[in-house]
């Protein structure tokens, strides 16, 4: 949409200097975008909150053990702990569309940032399970709310650059989700070993984070934080028919598919290999391979997309690479793990390519909010099953044969989906 385009423009109308007063008068006024210092921020409160919507979790998977010994967690417990994340952004991610019509994203960006830095300043304070998991699902409800809202800033803030800008704070989302998993354990060992430390650590981070905004929050009621006059004029739908989109319902279903891979690859896949007769230390390091993959690819992968009118070529290709790594799983597990360890890295960066994809399946902002709600939501909700699944799964087959398959065959309805998400159509085209 013009209205919402952030990019410097000028009236049509132009006046010559020795035009009469009342046409100055009568002539429209010079409309100019943000300045590029105002943009400067943005980016970089888009890279810092995306360097913040991972450590609350992975520092914690990082000592889940020192967390259950200290507060005398049940494994049962602990394993509600794991499921919670997902959960939460399924549940919280629902509100944001509503907070941002009301407060505009960028504030509802900067709020979340604070309940991310409260949750991880309480909950190492707390001496109790329930409190621990009040603060931790406080944190997790910034983390799902800025989840929504990010493609939705990208939209409205850099219009001409949605693939570029995606793939910045994709990279910055994979840097800060390793860069906890590596260094939360060195940085508690540091501190005197104290998990309260170190997990309280990452506060720090998702303070810096709140900064940026501020300076934004007096320009939320602008064009360029909420629609002005002009785009809510436009045609837009209502709420309840995003559900009657096929592209919608596609592009969730993507969302989920993927991340359900995504969280079975970081809570088994070092277990594969060390049963596979892998050393531990040797299979968290095919582990943190794997996630680095998405630093680099998360830059390229959303650059690529856009400047395609369909994603299915980008979809086949990453569900290719899913499928050949979990047939290396099944058949030869230990020999050829780092090939294994890349080609699903690779396969996992399918989730900066469905962020790209909801920027793409909207024309308007308000469409982006919905469509970013939804699909993330719906998608969240649809992962959960999958993980405790694949612990069923191998806890009775007494190996990985069937959950390796199960994981394999799961990447087929992926790729359908994402063909399917991934044609030339908006969520409006279909309303």
């Amino acid at each position: 949409m013009r209205d919402e385009e952030t990019t410097p423009q000028t009236a049509t109308g132009t006046l010559t200097p020795g035009a009469p007063a009342a046409s100055r008068a009568a002539a429209p006024a010079p409309r100019t975008g943000p300045s590029p210092w105002t943009l400067r921020l943005v980016a970089i409160g888009l890279v810092l909150t995306a360097l913040n919507l991972r450590p609350a979790i992975t520092s914690l998977g990082a000592l889940l053990e020192e967390v259950r010994d200290g507060l005398h967690m049940s494994g049962s417990v602990a394993g509600v702990l794991t499921s919670v994340p997902p959960l939460c952004f399924a549940v919280f991610g629902v509100m944001a569309p509503r907070l941002a019509r009301r407060f505009g994203p960028g504030a509802v960006v900067c709020a979340g940032m604070v309940a991310i830095t409260a949750g991880l300043v309480i909950r190492p304070l707390i001496g109790g399970t329930a409190g621990f998991l009040a603060a931790s699902a406080l944190a997790l409800m910034g983390i799902a709310v800025s989840n929504v809202l990010m493609p939705v800033i990208v939209k409205r803030w850099f219009p001409d650059r949605v693939g570029s800008m995606t793939g910045l704070y994709s990279m910055a989302l994979a840097l800060g989700t390793s860069l906890a998993a590596a260094v939360t354990v060195p940085l508690t060992d540091a501190m005197g070993g104290s998990w309260k430390a170190g997990l309280g650590i990452w506060a720090v981070l998702a303070a810096a984070a709140i900064l940026p905004w501020l300076p934004l929050l007096r320009a939320r009621a602008t064009a360029h934080d909420e629609p002005g006059p002009a785009a809510a004029a436009q045609p837009q739908a209502p709420e309840l028919r995003i559900t009657r989109s096929r592209t919608a319902w596609a592009l969730a279903c993507f969302f989920g598919l993927q991340a359900t891979a995504a969280y079975i690859t970081m809570g088994w896949m070092p277990q594969i290999f060390r049963d596979a007769g892998v050393s531990a230390g040797t299979a968290g390091v095919l582990l943190a391979v794997t996630m680095a993959m998405g630093v680099p690819l998360a830059f390229v992968i959303p650059r690529v997309a856009a400047r395609m009118r369909t994603q299915g070529p980008i979809v086949v290709f990453l569900g290719a690479c899913g499928l050949t790594g979990y047939a290396g799983l099944y058949l030869a597990p230990s020999g050829g793990a780092w090939a294994w360890a890349l080609l699903l890295g690779i396969s996992n960066c399918a989730f900066p390519l469905a962020l790209t994809m909801i920027g793409m399946r909207a024309r308007s902002g308000a469409g982006v909010v919905r469509l970013s709600a939804f699909a993330q939501s719906t998608g969240y909700l649809i992962s959960i099953p999958g993980p405790l699944l694949v612990g069923v799964l191998y806890q009775h087959s007494g190996g990985w044969g069937v959950p390796i398959a199960l994981m394999a065959a799961l990447m087929v309805p992926q790729m359908v989906m994402g063909v399917l998400a991934g044609r030339d159509r908006t969520i409006e085209d279909e309303s």
